[in-house]
C-alpha cells in the first residue's frame, strides 16, 4: 500500500526591502489620448468597487451583531477578534471578497481598457480605504471625481499587462513601459547613480503616474496639461551618496507644529523654524486664494446674502459659475501648490540628512500629527511634521538606524526636571523651563528635545542621574542665539517665548533720502525718512532752520 506523501504548506513570500524610482516618460498626443482613456476606465471601475465595498461596510455595521462585537471588552482579544471576523465573512467585507467582485464589475467596455490583475489592484486599493473608514481611521471615503481623475495605476508584477522593459547593454539600454499596444519610452540619465544603482535591481511592479502641468503649452505635457511618469517598485535599499555622512550620536528631537529642536548628546544644539522657507511662498498663495474669493462673488451674486455671508444650499438651487479669468487663477494657484509641495518635500530631505549627519539613534514623542490639524490648521498645512516624520523614518531604516518614538503619557518630557525629579505641568503660553531647584532658565522645546536624548528605550522614564554636567551651556548657547536673532529684528514665532520675535529686518540701512526740491512749494515740507538716531540741534541751529523753512516755503 503506497503511503501517501504529507501535504506541503503554501508559505507566505518573504517580504524583502522595497524602495521606489521615478523615470520621466515620452509621450505622444496619441499615447496620452489612450492613456486618458485607460485611466477613465480605471476610475469608474474603482469607483464601481468603492460603492460595492461602501454598500457592504454600512449593512455590517448595521447589524445588531456589530454592536455587540463592539461591547465586548478589549481584554478579550481573541474573543472580540473572532467576532469581527465572523461579521466581515457574513457580509463579505474583505479584500478577497472585493476581488471576486470586481470580476462582475470588469465587463464591456472596462475589460477592454484595464486587465484582470489591474483590477485586483483597485480593489485592493478600494479595500484599504473603506477599512481606514471600518477601524475608525477616516469619516468616509472619497470617489474619484471626473475633473480629478485617476493619478495613477499600478500592477501587481512586472512579466504582464503594464510593465516595464529594460534593454540589454548591446541593445541600447533603452527602457520602454509596456501596456496595451503602447510602448512609452522612458527618459534615463546613465550618468547618475540613482538611478543607475536603482535599474540594477530586480523590478517588482511598475506603476503610472500622471501629474498636472502648469498648462498644456509645459515642456512634455500633454494636450489635457499632464505629464506621465513610470515609478518602479525595486527590492533592495535605496542608493546611499557619498554627500550624506550617517552620525553615531544619540539624538533627540522636540517637533511642534512651526519649531524643531534638535539635540544631541554630542553635539551643538539647535532650535529652528520648520520649513522656515516656506513662508514666502505661502503668502502668495494666501493673495491668489483672495483673488479667487473676489472673482467668484462677483460671478455669483446670488449665492450671498446682503451682508457678504454665503446662502445655505439646498436642491435645486442654482449652480456656481466659473468665469474664464477664475480658472486662470486657479490654475495659477495649482501651480503654485505644485511648486510649494516639491520645496517643502527639499527642504524636509535636507533637514532629515542633517539629522542623520549628527546620529541615526534618534528619539522623539510619538504625537498625533492629524491632531494638531485642528488647532494649529495653518501651520501644519503648510510644514506638514507627518510627512517629515515619514521620510525620516525611512531614511533612518535604510541606513541601519533606530527610531524610538516614545509615550508621552509616560516620559512628560515638557513637565519633569532633571534637578529635582518633580513632574509639574505648564501652560503651552508658558515657553521657557525655570525650576526653583536651579535648573533654567532654558527654552521649553530645548529642554524636551535634552531630555528625549538621554531617554533609556527600554525604559523611556525621565532620570535624574544620567545626564552629563554641561547640558545647560549647550542648551543656553543655542538659546542666546535666538536671542540674539530676535534682537536683530528677524521674524521668529511666538512659540520661541521671545519678547521681540515679532519685529521685521528693516529693508535698506541707508540714510535718509530727501524729495525734489519742487515738492516744497505751497507750503510743504520735506519728506525724509528717519533714522535711528536723528542729530540733534542747537537752539540757533533750530531757528536757523525755522527761517530756511519759512523762505522755501513763500
Amino acid at each position: 500500500m503506497a503511503r501517501k506523501r504529507p501535504s506541503k504548506g503554501k508559505h507566505p513570500k518573504e517580504k524583502t526591502p522595497t524602495f521606489l524610482l521615478e523615470l520621466p516618460l515620452v509621450v505622444e498626443q496619441g499615447q496620452a489620448a489612450r492613456l486618458r482613456a485607460h485611466l477613465e476606465a480605471g476610475r469608474q471601475l474603482y469607483n464601481a468597487i468603492l460603492s460595492v465595498g461602501n454598500k457592504r461596510l454600512r449593512q455590517m455595521r448595521a447589524d445588531p451583531a456589530w454592536q455587540a462585537a463592539r461591547a465586548i471588552a478589549r481584554l478579550h482579544k481573541q474573543e472580540r477578534a473572532a467576532a469581527f471576523s465572523a461579521l466581515r465573512q457574513q457580509y463579505g467585507f474583505s479584500e478577497a471578497s472585493l476581488h471576486e467582485a470586481v470580476k462582475v464589475l470588469r465587463v464591456g467596455w472596462i475589460a477592454d481598457h484595464i486587465e484582470a490583475v489591474l483590477a485586483q489592484t483597485l480593489a485592493t486599493r478600494a479595500y484599504r480605504a473603506l477599512n481606514r473608514v471600518c477601524l475608525g481611521q477616516a469619516r468616509r471615503v472619497r470617489f474619484k471625481s471626473r475633473g480629478r481623475g485617476l493619478g495613477s495605476l499600478e500592477n501587481k508584477r512586472n512579466d504582464t499587462g503594464l510593465r516595464f522593459v529594460l534593454q540589454k547593454s548591446e541593445e541600447g539600454q533603452h527602457g520602454y513601459l509596456l501596456w496595451k499596444q503602447d510602448r512609452l519610452p522612458a527618459l534615463i540619465d546613465w550618468k547618475d547613480p540613482v538611478v543607475t544603482h536603482g535599474l540594477a535591481q530586480r523590478m517588482k511592479y511598475a506603476r503610472l503616474i500622471r501629474r498636472p502641468a502648469s498648462s498644456s503649452q509645459a515642456r512634455g505635457a500633454d494636450a489635457s496639461g499632464s505629464r506621465y511618469f513610470v515609478q518602479l517598485a525595486l527590492e533592495g535599499k535605496p542608493y546611499h551618496k557619498a554627500k550624506h555622512p550617517v552620525g553615531t550620536d544619540v539624538v533627540g528631537l522636540d517637533i511642534g507644529p512651526s519649531t524643531i529642536a534638535i539635540v544631541a548628546r554630542q553635539a551643538p544644539a539647535r532650535l529652528e523654524i520648520f520649513a522656515e522657507a516656506l513662508a514666502p511662498k505661502a503668502q502668495q498663495l494666501r493673495r491668489l486664494q483672495r483673488q479667487m474669493d473676489r472673482q467668484r462673488r462677483a460671478a455669483n451674486p446670488e449665492h450671498y446674502d446682503e451682508q457678504g455671508r454665503p446662502k445655505k444650499r439646498g436642491k435645486g438651487s442654482p449652480s456656481w459659475k466659473q468665469s474664464k479669468s477664475y480658472q486662470a487663477t486657479r490654475r495659477r494657484k495649482a501651480t503654485r501648490e505644485r511648486k510649494l509641495k516639491a520645496h517643502r518635500k527639499s527642504l524636509h530631505g535636507r533637514m532629515v540628512h542633517e539629522i542623520v549627519a549628527v546620529g541615526n539613534s534618534i528619539v522623539t514623542e510619538k504625537l498625533s500629527y492629524k491632531g494638531w490639524q485642528k488647532q494649529y490648521g495653518k501651520s501644519v498645512g503648510l510644514r506638514v511634521p507627518g510627512m517629515f516624520m515619514d521620510h525620516l523614518r525611512r531614511t533612518v531604516a535604510s541606513t541601519g538606524g533606530i527610531l524610538t518614538e516614545v509615550s508621552t503619557r509616560r516620559t512628560k518630557l515638557s513637565q519633569f526636571c532633571h534637578g529635582c525629579g518633580q513632574m509639574v505641568k505648564k501652560p503651552l503660553s508658558q515657553r521657557l523651563h525655570q525650576c526653583a531647584c536651579g535648573v533654567g532658565l532654558v527654552q521649553r522645546n530645548l529642554y524636551a528635545a535634552f531630555l528625549a536624548a538621554y531617554l533609556d528605550p527600554a525604559n523611556p522614564i525621565p532620570s535624574c542621574a544620567q545626564y552629563q554636567p554641561y547640558w545647560e551651556a549647550r542648551l543656553r548657547t543655542a538659546h542666546e542665539r535666538l536671542v540674539q536673532r530676535a534682537k536683530e529684528g528677524q521674524v521668529l514665532p511666538q512659540s520661541f517665548g521671545l519678547p521681540r520675535a515679532g519685529a521685521r529686518l528693516s529693508k535698506s540701512q541707508s540714510g535718509p533720502t530727501p524729495e525734489p526740491i519742487f515738492l516744497l512749494r505751497h507750503g510743504r515740507l520735506e519728506a525724509w525718512k528717519e533714522s535711528c538716531e536723528p542729530p540733534v540741534l542747537q537752539p540757533g541751529e533750530l531757528s536757523a532752520g525755522h527761517e530756511m523753512i519759512r523762505t522755501l516755503g513763500s
